[in-house]
């Protein structure tokens, strides 16, 4: 980013933080949240947003892949699939044509830690979805047939997706080398032999340990009364019976012993490169220490917050042996992840010097604080990311229902600027010196082989389409 762009930056945040001193307060800064719990332990979180006469209603479950054990991988996204195929009152697909007809809009997701379901409508609309979600909570039909064919499904999802996309198959080897015992080795989506051997009882008995009240966060962020969200939310989910839940078993990675290496080849039109070291996220850090993950972030955004990044700057546009690359830290994972690192070598460059040209930058940031300029930049952007993120009712409610399904409390957002603005430069040198060492790192390589003629080969980035999809 050029001097120009920085102050347009500057002055854009100014403007912004001045018409958040004059509006509401739903309108800018931290709308009142309203927190509830239902006699059988279902959790209702209101955020009033009253800018437009819509509606966001999401239903969080905790549980996602990193809750599986081995032998059913991607039994949760396959749950996913059959909760719209029907309950004792709504045939198949009947779930969604209601919502079309509602004129709204409706899909859901599964990640490696929770399951989340979700409807836009127009605010007098919110009834409908809560009927129909507290329906399928406890009276899904799981019909054979049904499963049959939604397996199929799946599956093609699961080649398009990652067996048919280079990157991501990579990925997937990445993951299962990086993590030893942890959940988050196996894909979300599940591995192949897994997936077509799940049986019926296999989701009879995940949803009937899984789908319960007590283990759902429901989540309405719009032009609503949260008192008469409360009712609503009596009515619909009250009567539902909770379930005995057992909390989940602890599954502690292994303490790596050394650098791991992966070589990965298969028909692919450019080389990839990925690096992850272990690091810690903010569920998993006393408070005392909760300030990493927030340097983790900063540091991510040192390297790659932007064409004025480090990396674009100076592997990309400086010595040109990046075609593209990327850092990324998440500190909002449930269990310990990693700080990720991929690229593409540029023409006339391997992944040698790609990885060569990486580490280098990384070290550099292991031994000398960031400038401050740099410091400023990251929190500039984070500020006014935080800002135009609530311009969105469907992201303000995704952040709640996230920070409440791994454990942390829907009250970290309203902290997280300011905790980022807290950061210092130590702070990111030592964080980067403490968890971007050698023996946290795992290495994947991949070595394109020929694509042969006919032969499907998804690139990076393309769309694959589909619904109720991760």
């Amino acid at each position: 980013m050029n001097v120009s762009a920085m102050n347009i930056l500057f002055i854009r945040l100014k403007w912004l933080l001045l018409l958040c001193s004059f509006l509401p307060t739903v309108a800018c800064s931290a709308a009142r949240v309203h927190e509830y719990e239902l006699k059988n332990g279902m959790k209702v979180v209101v955020k009033e947003d009253h800018r437009a006469p819509v509606v966001v209603s999401q239903v969080w479950y905790k549980v996602g892949s990193s809750y599986e054990h081995e032998g059913i991988t991607g039994i949760s996204h396959m749950l996913e699939h059959m909760m719209f195929q029907g309950t004792r009152k709504h045939g198949p697909g009947e779930f969604s044509r209601i919502i079309a007809e509602q004129g709204g809009r409706e899909n859901a997701f599964t990640g490696a830690d929770y399951t989340a379901y979700f409807e836009t409508l127009e605010k007098s609309r919110l009834p409908i979805a809560f009927e129909l979600e507290a329906d399928r909570m406890r009276n899904l039909v799981l019909d054979e047939k049904e499963y049959t064919k939604e397996k199929q499904v799946v599956l093609e999802e699961r080649r398009m997706r990652t067996d048919d996309q280079p990157h991501a198959k990579t990925r997937e080897h990445f993951m299962a080398v990086a993590f030893t015992n942890g959940p988050y080795r196996n894909p979300v989506i599940g591995w192949p032999d897994d997936v077509a051997n799940l049986t019926l009882e296999d989701l009879k008995s995940w949803y009937e340990r899984w789908y319960a009240p007590n283990n759902a966060t429901l989540v309405v962020v719009g032009d609503v009364d949260p008192g008469r969200v409360l009712r609503l939310a009596k009515r619909w989910f009250g009567p539902l019976k909770p379930s005995e839940i057992p909390p989940p078993k602890p599954r502690t990675e292994v303490d790596q012993l050394g650098e791991r290496q992966l070589k990965v080849e298969v028909p692919a039109k450019l080389p990839f490169l990925m690096m992850g070291y272990k690091v810690p996220v903010l569920a998993s850090l006393p408070e005392d220490r909760q300030w990493e993950a927030y340097a983790l972030t900063v540091l991510a955004g040192i390297l790659d917050g932007g064409e004025s990044a480090r990396l674009s700057t100076r592997l990309v546009r400086g010595s040109q042996v990046a075609a593209a690359v990327g850092a990324g830290y998440d500190l909002y994972d449930r269990l310990p992840n990693l700080f990720l690192f991929t690229g593409t070598p540029s023409q006339g460059h391997d992944l040698e010097a790609l990885e060569q040209a990486l580490h280098k930058e990384i070290e550099r940031v292991r031994q000398e604080p960031v400038s401050a300029d740099e410091l400023e930049r990251v929190k500039t952007q984070v500020t006014a990311d935080a800002i135009y993120e609530r311009d969105s009712m469907f992201y303000q409610a995704m952040q709640i229902g996230l920070l409440e399904t791994v454990g942390l409390g829907w009250e970290y957002l309203d902290r997280y600027v300011e905790r980022i603005r807290q950061v210092t430069a130590e702070q990111v040198r030592q964080v980067a010196e403490k968890y971007l060492r050698p023996e946290r790192l795992t290495i994947a390589r991949l070595h394109p082989l020929p694509i042969k003629e006919g032969q499907r080969v998804i690139p990076a980035g393309a769309s694959v389409g589909g619904d109720h999809v991760r």
